[in-house]
């Protein structure tokens, strides 16, 4: 098929533009917010440096994302391939704001060296995803996919779904009419005056409520205007790089490596259940390259294959809603407007795509996988409810002034509850995988499969990629290093030990 016949542009990338660049755009402010607020990081590092390694990063991902759509689109002869989501990774955003630059705020007082091991920690990032590409497909072909969409359902459910409701519904008369405008748009395929896009009508109509309703008065609409381009900062991290302070925090490091592999890992799994199969190594390869780049040019914040492909998908959006995302996010880094967008544009306005994109991807997972497979997929949600759920628990103690470290020894600590949520929340995306691809082999009845599997949660438990936690001034950090979960390390040998001697027995 001809070139001509795959525009870069369609039509309803406009909707998938809306929804990437809101998800983008909250990663930014939480940078902006929580390197100010926590890190004490100047200004002139923040928007001079942090920001325009980002937009570099985000740039270059999602050209090349949109540039892989095109290429698949040809090769298939399709007109609805779908460019791979992409942006910054939220959880590492936390992890290195909480477990490595906070860490050394506190203990030095030096904002701009805890900035240097940030961009250390994402530099390995990147070179962690690099080396995982060369396995990843491996990986995927072992892996059931119940394991791999159930996992991504988890996430959805929780941290998409859920928190954007709650937003949703704090400010009501904002934000539930575009919440069903979306709907209408993406579940009933009903179509607006002009033929425009439903998430473009619900920005429209959000924004005009927020302002009608005074929720944006007082807002400056000027927040600043300052042209910063992209410096190379490789001198920084070989300074941090030959420190070996930062060794104290591969503990972090290593295991949000591992787990960004794995997480981009299911995100192409999920685009292949939608109907797109990517190649698994290039994808991987871009990736771990964007959070390299990123660390090269200013930005302590690794970047990855965004979960949603398949919402995106059923909005229409094709390739130009990624190239779209990273023109504009280049933008308003490189010049300083990201206060100046929220100040005229509600978050409220947009976040009902975001919600859409939780629910049709919690939706996938059942829907493609095989039906007798749904138990196990169910199995594989609760680690990332006990995630969610500790992070509720932490924001309500951080709301009273204390946090889990300060009541440690207090009752409330101590219960069960708590710490088996604790331990579950712990490299949760690995043991939700676990979990479901142990009840899918326990489902076919192939008791040997699923031996394996447990004999892979011992491993993990026993070098602390799982369920090893402390707590620290911080919040709670992972144990990484041998037999830092013994207990949970023997009762996977014991499950190995069981379902051997099921099948041993079933053979005979």
């Amino acid at each position: 098929m001809a070139a001509s016949s795959h525009p870069w542009f369609v039509r309803k990338d406009l909707d998938g533009f809306f929804g990437l660049m809101i998800d983008n755009l909250i990663q930014l402010i939480l940078i902006v917010s929580l390197c100010r607020e926590l890190i004490h990081l100047p200004d002139a590092y923040i928007f001079g440096r942090i920001l325009p390694g980002a937009a570099i990063s985000i740039l270059v991902g999602n050209f090349f994302y949109a540039w892989q759509a095109r290429r698949l689109a040809r090769e298939t002869g399709r007109e609805d391939v779908t460019a791979l989501p992409y942006g910054i990774n939220t959880v590492s955003l936390f992890a290195y704001v909480f477990f490595i630059m906070l860490p050394i705020y506190q203990e030095t007082q030096d904002p701009v060296w805890a900035w240097k091991v940030g961009l250390v920690a994402c530099f390995l990032n990147g070179v962690i995803e690099i080396i995982g590409a060369f396995i990843a497909e491996w990986v995927r072909r072992m892996t059931p996919r119940a394991a791999l969409l159930s996992a991504l359902a988890g996430i959805a459910v929780t941290f998409i779904s859920m928190d954007f409701l709650f937003r949703i519904f704090a400010e009501p008369l904002i934000a539930v009419v575009p919440m069903a405008l979306i709907l209408l748009s993406y579940f009933a395929h009903q179509r607006f005056p002009l033929a425009l896009p439903g998430g473009l009508v619900a920005i429209l109509v959000g924004t005009a409520l927020g302002w009608g309703l005074g929720a944006m008065s007082g807002k400056p609409w000027h927040a600043g205007f300052g042209l910063a381009l992209p410096v190379f900062t490789g001198d920084s991290l070989w300074e941090a790089l030959s420190h070996p302070a930062f060794l104290n925090y591969f503990s972090v490091i290593f295991p949000m490596g591992i787990f960004n592999v794995v997480g981009s890992l299911q995100n192409i799994e999920s685009a292949e259940a939608a109907g797109d199969r990517y190649k698994t190594f290039p994808s991987l390869m871009a990736n771990g390259i964007g959070s390299v780049t990123a660390s090269l040019f200013g930005s302590a914040f690794p970047t990855t294959i965004y979960i949603g492909h398949p919402g995106w998908k059923r909005l229409g959006a094709r390739a130009g809603y990624s190239a779209l995302n990273g023109i504009f996010i280049t933008l308003i880094c490189l010049t300083g407007t990201i206060q100046t967008v929220l100040n005229f544009i509600p978050l409220e306005a947009g976040i009902g795509i975001l919600l859409y994109i939780g629910i049709i991807i919690v939706a996938q997972s059942f829907q493609e996988t095989p039906k007798e497979h749904a138990p196990a997929v169910a199995l594989g949600l609760f680690p990332a409810l006990a995630a969610w759920g500790l992070l509720m628990v932490e924001a309500g103690l951080r709301a009273g002034g204390k946090s889990l470290y300060e009541v440690g020894a207090a009752p409330f600590a101590q219960s069960p509850a708590i710490h088996g949520m604790i331990s579950l929340e712990r490299g949760f995306i690995f043991t939700s995988m676990i979990l479901a691809a142990i009840g899918v082999f326990l489902i076919e009845r192939k008791f040997f499969r699923a031996a394996w599997w447990s004999l892979a949660a011992a491993v993990f438990s026993a070098v602390g990629l799982i369920h090893a936690y402390e707590l620290t001034p911080g919040g709670v950090a992972t144990r990484f290093g041998l037999f830092e979960a013994p207990e949970f390390a023997v009762s996977y040998l014991l499950l190995f030990v069981l379902f051997l001697a099921v099948g041993w027995w079933g053979k005979k």
